[in-house]
């Protein structure tokens, strides 16, 4: 089911970033040869117009084939040469390359206000001028250590902690933390609700989980004070603007980070999801709720439109390069040379999703 959910996401936020292109494409008068979702065999296409469409066997990516897009004889000078993207001017070029990031920031705010309007579970923090539309508000586990007692046990992210065995107090973060403290490694029962249904989960605090204090006890996890919170239309869809606003600049930020990281050679690639990765972490929020698969795939989106703004050859962002480049100069860069610069680069990308795939089998062995 995990596979199917990510095979599904995967192929909508694919559909979104390539329907962008072609939307511009048409728009701009450019002639549009194919519109394919997936790599490799075909399992389903037709023809429609001068477009072929079709569904590869392949989920991993998809394309737009524009004519002109990779120059050639034919495309400059050839007989249907004026509905060429080479021949367009370059303000209508730079539109249909980053036509698929723009659709991919747009699907995210959609999909950011849908989730408002229908009840995200957040905390208030961000949040405090609609304290009191927060509803239901519950301490659930938002993390839980691999390999830690609380893994072990049991526990799974989203669970909500209804009580704790021997304690009669109001739960809160800051009193679970202390009963886990002054257990001195004794076993503890709790009751979680999870998925509408109370369990017991018992579970052995154990010494080395805190980084800053390495003689506490522990079990491995993080904890947040949450809150049902729905929003009105207007107000979820203008929450849902800004929220997309702050999540592409932190996933710019994050991104710019591990590419300097990368020149430095401190780069961890470990802390980068491929494929597996993110297939686990769709997997996890489609456990966790509708609500939460919803705000993971508009993040995803995000991150799909930022990565494909990095000037790197075969990105958007690298296509978008050279022709401003070629804008600055007046020239024509060298067809040849464009050509074999976005193969290099499609080629790299490609050995860079090896070595993260890669990571994420070696972390599903651990």
């Amino acid at each position: 089911m995990t596979v199917l959910i990510f095979l599904i996401v995967l192929a909508v936020l694919i559909f979104v970033h390539e329907l962008g292109h072609f939307v511009a494409a048409r728009s701009a008068g450019i002639r549009v040869d194919a519109f394919k979702i997936g790599f490799g065999p075909r399992i389903v296409h037709w023809k429609r117009g001068e477009t072929e469409y079709g569904i590869n066997l392949i989920p991993f990516g998809g394309f737009v084939k524009i004519h002109g897009e990779n120059p050639d004889e034919e495309s400059i000078s050839g007989p249907d040469a004026a509905r060429s993207f080479v021949n367009k001017k370059r303000w209508k070029q730079v539109m249909v390359l980053v036509a698929g990031v723009f659709f991919n920031f747009v699907f995210a705010w959609l999909l950011y206000s849908c989730a408002f309007m229908s009840g995200v579970t957040a905390t208030s923090d961000g949040f405090e001028k609609y304290t009191d539309r927060f509803t239901d508000q519950r301490i659930m586990l938002t993390y839980i250590e691999p390999a830690s007692p609380a893994d072990k046990a049991g526990f799974k992210m989203g669970d909500v902690l209804v009580s704790a065995q021997g304690y009669t107090d109001e739960l809160t973060i800051p009193s679970i933390q202390k009963y886990i403290a002054a257990s001195s490694g004794s076993p503890l029962t709790f009751q979680v609700r999870r998925n509408g249904q109370l369990n017991t989960v018992e579970v052995t605090p154990a010494q080395g989980l805190v980084s800053d204090a390495t003689s506490t006890y522990a079990v491995g996890i993080a904890m947040q004070k949450v809150g049902s919170l729905r929003l009105p239309f207007f107000t979820a869809i203008w929450e849902g603007l800004n929220y997309t606003r702050v999540m592409i600049r932190e996933t710019a930020i994050g991104l710019y980070t591990f590419v300097t990281n990368i020149f430095q050679g401190t780069a961890n690639f470990s802390d980068v999801a491929g494929p597996v990765g993110i297939a686990g972490i769709v997997g996890d929020a489609a456990h966790m709720g509708f609500t939460y698969l919803v705000m993971i795939t508009a993040l995803i989106s995000i991150n799909l439109g930022v990565i494909n703004l990095i000037p790197f050859p075969a990105l958007d962002g690298g296509r978008t390069l050279f022709v401003i480049i070629e804008g600055i100069t007046r020239k024509r860069i060298p067809i040849k040379f464009t050509n074999t610069v976005n193969i290099v680069g499609f080629a790299l990308l490609m050995l860079l999703m090896v070595v993260v795939t890669y990571q994420d089998i070696t972390k599903l062995f651990k």
